[in-house]
C-alpha cells in the first residue's frame, strides 16, 4: 500500500525469510562463520538455535549463498516427519535416483552411503540443513546420528546442521539423545539485534527495498522500536511496517517516536483489524477516553459498594471473579481419583489385547497368544517429564498444579498415547481428549504407572548369559537409542548400554536386566 509513496520496489519489512534482507548484526556474523567453519572443515554436526523470529531461517537461506561450488546440500525445511521419510526427502534432495524396489531403510542409506563417497572421491562436500529441528522426534533424531557413521578413516562425509528454536538445546541434552550431543562439535546461540546495530538493520532493508533515502526514522523512533522488539528481527519489522503505514496515512516521510509508539498500540489490538488506521486528531480523542475513564471509575465505585464487607477497594473487587473460573475449566474432568484411573488403566490394556492382534504384549513390546495367562503387575516408578514421549502404551501419571484446590489429592492424569506435541488422555467418562505437550509438563508429578504382563519365562538375565531374550532385549535397546550388536550374546557392549539406560531413567545400575528393567523397556517398544 505504501511502497509507491516511499518509492519501494517491494515492502521492506516483509516476514519471509529473504536472503536479499539478511543483515549480519555481530551475531548473525558470528552465527554464519561457525556454519562456515564447520562445514568447511567437515566437522560432522553442527547447531544453531536461537529464540523466535531472531532470523535463523534467513541465515539458513543466506548459508547456501556462501557455499563453497562442490558442497551439494540437501534441506529440510519440514520436521514434522517420520524417520523413514526423512531418509526418502535426503535422498530426493540429493538428486539420489531410488528404484521401485527400494522399500526399506537399508536401501536408502546404502544409496545414501554410494552417493557421498562418489562426491567425496571427486573432491565434493555434502551438507543437510535441518530447520526448525526442535519438532523432530527422538527416533528421527538417531536416525539423523546413524548418519554420522558414513564417513572415511579421516572425514565425515556429509555435514548435518541443525537449526532450531532454544528449546532445541534442552532436547538435544537429553539423556536418550546423549550420543548424538557429544557429536555436535560446533554450535552457536543466535542472539537478537543489540541496540548498536539496530539502526544499521532498518536502514539496510530500507535500502534493498529500492527507498533511496526515504523515508527517515528519528533518533527517538529507534529507541521505541528497540524498546519494544528487545532487538528481536520479526517484532521489529512489524512495528516498523506498521509505522510506515502510520506515516504514509499521515503523509510523511519521516517516522517519529510517536509514530511508533502509536504502532505498537495497533500491534497490540489498538485497532485489531490489521488494515490502515483511521488518524483522528488529539483533540477528538481526548473527550473519548476521558468519558471512557469515567464510566470504569463509576462501575469500579459501585462494585467496590456492593462488595465492601468482603474486600477492601474496588481493585480487588475487579480481580476476584476470574478467580473462581478456572475451577470450571472443562480439563478438569481430565483429572482422576486413584480407583478410576487403575481401573481405566486395566480396562485400557485388556481392550488392547482384545483388537485381535497376532501377538500380545511381551518383553518384547508384544504380547504373544501364549502369553495370554501373563500375570499383570502394576510397575511404577519415577520418571522426569521430558521422557513422556518415549512411553508407547498407556500410563498414567501423578498430577500436579491442579487447576482447582477443591480436588483431592492425589489425582491421576490417564494417557493412552502420546506423541511429539502432546498426548490423548482419557477423561472421567472414559471419552479420549487431545492434551498439548505444555499441559502435560505442567501437571507432570513425576511417578508414572503402567500394566507389565510377567510371563513364567520372565527372569533376570546376566552378562555372560546367551538366549532368545537377550536378542529381544537388544532389539528393544537398539529401537531406542542404545546401539548394540543383535546377536543374543549379553556381551560388554550390551553390559555398558544396559546400564547407560538403567542411569538415564533412575534404575537402579547394575547391569543386570530384572523385571523393572524389562518392564520399561517394554514400555517403550512401539
Amino acid at each position: 500500500m505504501y511502497t509507491t509513496f516511499f518509492g519501494f520496489k517491494e515492502n521492506p519489512f516483509n516476514l519471509t525469510p529473504d536472503p536479499r534482507y539478511l543483515y549480519l548484526s555481530r551475531y548473525h556474523r558470528e552465527a554464519l562463520d561457525h556454519l562456515l567453519y564447520g562445514i568447511n572443515e567437515r566437522r560432522g554436526f553442527i547447531a544453531i538455535t536461537g529464540g523466535i523470529g531472531t532470523g535463523k531461517t534467513t541465515l539458513c537461506r543466506a548459508l547456501l549463498e556462501h557455499l563453497d561450488p562442490k558442497t551439494k546440500s540437501a534441506l529440510i525445511f519440514s520436521s514434522f516427519i517420520s524417520d523413514m521419510e526423512v531418509l526418502e526427502t535426503i535422498n530426493e534432495e540429493f538428486g539420489i535416483p531410488m528404484g521401485p524396489e527400494a522399500k526399506t531403510k537399508k536401501d536408502y542409506i546404502d544409496a545414501l552411503n554410494q552417493f557421498l563417497l562418489n562426491n567425496f572421491r571427486n573432491g565434493g562436500n555434502a551438507l543437510l540443513l535441518i530447520d526448525e529441528a526442535q519438532n523432530l522426534s527422538h527416533t528421527v533424531l538417531e536416525q539423523i546420528r546413524m548418519l554420522s557413521n558414513l564417513e572415511t578413516e579421516k572425514d565425515k562425509l556429509i555435514q548435518v546442521v541443525l537449526v532450531g528454536q532454544s528449546e532445541l538445546k534442552g532436547i538435544l541434552s537429553a539423556p536418550s539423545l546423549r550420543q548424538l550431543n557429544e557429536r555436535i562439535t560446533v554450535r552457536y546461540d543466535l542472539r537478537p539485534v543489540d541496540a548498536t546495530d539496530l539502526r544499521g538493520y532498518v536502514t539496510h532493508r530500507l535500502a534493498v527495498a529500492g527507498g533511496g533515502g526515504n523515508p527517515t526514522f528519528t533518533k527517538g523512533a529507534f529507541a521505541a522500536v528497540y524498546a519494544y522488539s528487545r532487538g528481536n528481527p520479526r517484532r521489529i519489522n512489524a512495528v516498523c511496517d506498521r509505522a510506515l503505514l502510520i506515516a504514509y496515512a499521515d503523509e510523511k516521510q519521516t517516522v517519529t517516536r510517536g509514530m511508533i509508539t502509536d504502532a505498537i498500540k495497533d500491534l497490540s489490538g489498538g485497532t485489531g483489524t490489521g488494515q490502515m488506521p483511521e488518524r483522528p486528531s488529539k483533540q477528538g480523542t481526548r473527550p473519548l477516553t476521558i468519558a471512557l475513564l469515567l464510566v470504569l471509575v463509576i462501575t469500579a465505585a459501585f462494585a467496590g459498594w456492593s462488595l465492601r464487607r468482603d474486600v477492601v477497594s474496588p481493585a480487588v473487587t475487579v480481580t476476584a471473579a476470574p478467580l473462581i473460573r478456572p475451577a470450571k475449566d472443562p480439563l478438569e474432568g481430565l483429572f482422576l481419583d486413584e480407583r478410576s484411573s487403575l481401573a481405566g488403566l486395566f480396562d485400557l490394556f485388556r481392550a488392547d489385547r482384545n483388537l485381535g492382534h497376532e501377538e500380545a504384549y511381551g518383553p518384547d513390546g508384544k504380547v504373544s497368544a501364549d502369553a495370554a495367562d501373563a500375570n499383570l503387575g502394576l510397575i511404577s516408578l519415577n520418571l522426569a517429564p521430558e521422557y513422556f514421549t518415549l512411553l508407547k502404551k498407556p500410563f498414567r501419571v501423578t498430577a500436579a498444579g491442579l487447576l482447582s484446590p477443591s480436588l483431592p489429592n492425589p489425582r491421576y492424569l490417564l494417557i493412552t498415547k502420546t506423541n511429539d506435541g502432546g498426548a490423548a488422555a482419557m477423561d472421567r467418562q472414559g471419552k479420549t481428549r487431545s492434551v498439548t505437550r505444555e499441559f502435560i509438563l505442567k501437571h507432570w508429578g513425576g511417578k508414572i504407572s503402567f500394566i507389565y504382563p510377567y510371563e513364567e519365562s520372565d527372569r533376570h538375565l546376566n552378562k555372560g548369559m546367551s538366549s532368545p531374550e537377550v536378542l529381544r532385549v537388544q532389539q528393544l535397546l537398539n529401537g531406542i537409542g542404545y546401539p548394540v550388536e543383535e546377536g543374543g550374546m549379553f556381551d560388554e557392549q550390551t553390559f555398558r548400554e544396559i546400564v547407560r539406560f538403567q542411569k538415564d531413567f533412575g534404575l537402579n545400575a547394575d547391569g543386570i536386566i530384572g523385571p523393572r528393567t524389562m518392564a520399561l523397556l517394554f514400555q517403550m517398544a512401539e
